[in-house]
């Protein structure tokens, strides 16, 4: 069984930063596809940033050299670190996790839709971004 547990959230000022965690049970897997999502209110969840088995990453377009997901394979955690944050980064955070590659490819712009793909989630935090 999959379990993934974000942790990190929080309020913080425009220009700011925060780092993301989600302890995730995927590491020992040989093959993945892990990411980080944003969700608000009435509107659907998006991709922000996917990492899979080899390290490989990608990001989308708005969050590209703002943002920076890692993962440290020893600690089994996934990491978002987030910074000069806009009011626009406010929203509930989400990881999520596939047991094969990323079927959608990496290593260029990630597409905004591709949460389908993805098979577990975790309970989502929240991030607030004042100006």
């Amino acid at each position: 069984q999959v379990r993934l547990v974000e942790s990190g959230g929080g309020s913080v000022q425009a220009g700011g930063s925060l780092r993301l965690s989600c302890a995730a049970s995927v590491f020992s897997y040989s093959s993945y596809c892990v990411g980080w999502f944003r969700q608000n209110p009435g509107k659907e969840r998006e991709a922000i940033a996917v990492i899979d088995t080899d390290g490989d990453t990608s990001y989308r377009a708005f969050v590209k050299d703002r943002f920076t997901i890692s993962q440290d394979r020893t600690q089994n955690t996934l990491y978002l670190q987030m910074n000069s944050l806009t009011p626009e980064d406010t929203g509930m955070y989400y990881c999520g996790a596939l047991l094969e590659y990323c079927p959608f490819g990496v290593g260029t712009s990630l597409p905004r839709d591709v949460g389908h793909y993805f098979e577990y989630w975790g309970q989502g935090i929240l991030v607030t971004v004042s100006s």
